[in-house]
């Protein structure tokens, strides 16, 4: 089956479909749509570093988004407004990144494969990285499920049970980075947000708990992964954004019909 590009393509996008609905739903929940953009955007500075300095494009991309979270995190709550900060840094690293791009020797970087993904190249190795990454993300989220969960809802909550909740912001940003570069080659750096919030969104209207919310954030997004696939075939064009206009599509109707029977 894996000889199949079109099944590699299937699985890659459900499993990063995966580790962004677990993570997107404490991107709804914290409000935080500017820090995914932020992290994504520093991934075209990750892979013009990695290609300039000869290294995997994938570590590159974890260690620069993964910087840019951190700093986040940092400058949080020292005299800068948050959506300030998240806005210089998500501009600035992508006006960086493309400006390094431009500088890499070599061939030319083909950005709008980083920008827009292209799952269809997506090989057995890359797929094996993406199902590992993703069971990583679950196993964590799953082992501090409770730290997460109290210190995104209360973080006075979270320190009267003894949990600090800093520990919570700083694995969230540590795995968001990781998604980031899990995701990059499939949907780009420009789409990965809209993985991140649009099926969590889109979920609000089918749960009324926290566990449900995310698994059904992550039944979306693998719904949305393999519907983009086929409306991608069928109308010869770019799976990234179909993945995410099948999102988008899922959402109306789940707000639409959650308005009707309200």
């Amino acid at each position: 089956m894996l000889d199949s590009f079109l099944a590699r393509a299937a699985l890659a996008g459900v499993g990063v479909a995966m580790a962004t609905g677990l993570l997107g739903c404490f991107v709804v929940w914290r409000r935080m749509a500017y820090f995914g953009d932020a992290t994504a955007h520093a991934a075209i500075l990750g892979v013009a570093l990695s290609l300039a300095a000869g290294l995997p494009v994938g570590l590159g991309v974890f260690a620069v988004a993964a910087a840019v979270a951190l700093l986040v995190v940092a400058l949080a709550g020292r005299g800068l407004a948050a959506d300030t900060v998240l806005g210089v840094l998500a501009h600035g690293a992508l006006g960086v990144g493309l400006l390094a791009a431009a500088l890499v020797p070599g061939p030319r970087l083909d950005l709008e494969a980083w920008l827009f993904g292209d799952v269809l190249t997506v090989t057995r190795g890359d797929l094996g990285l993406i199902w590992a990454g993703a069971g990583v993300v679950a196993g964590l989220v799953a082992w501090h499920w409770s730290l997460l969960v109290t210190s995104t809802l209360s973080p006075d909550l979270a320190r009267a049970g003894g949990m600090d909740p800093r520990r919570g912001s700083l694995l969230l940003a540590l795995l968001l980075a990781g998604v980031v570069a899990l995701s990059v080659q499939v949907v780009g750096a420009l789409l990965v947000t809209a993985l991140l919030v649009i099926p969590a969104a889109a979920a609000r209207a089918l749960a009324r708990t926290p566990e449900g919310m995310a698994l059904a954030a992550c039944g979306l997004g693998a719904s949305a992964a393999l519907g983009g696939l086929g409306v991608a075939v069928w109308a010869d064009a770019a799976v990234g954004p179909a993945t995410v206009a099948v999102a988008a599509a899922a959402f109306a109707a789940l707000t639409a019909l959650g308005r009707l029977r309200g």
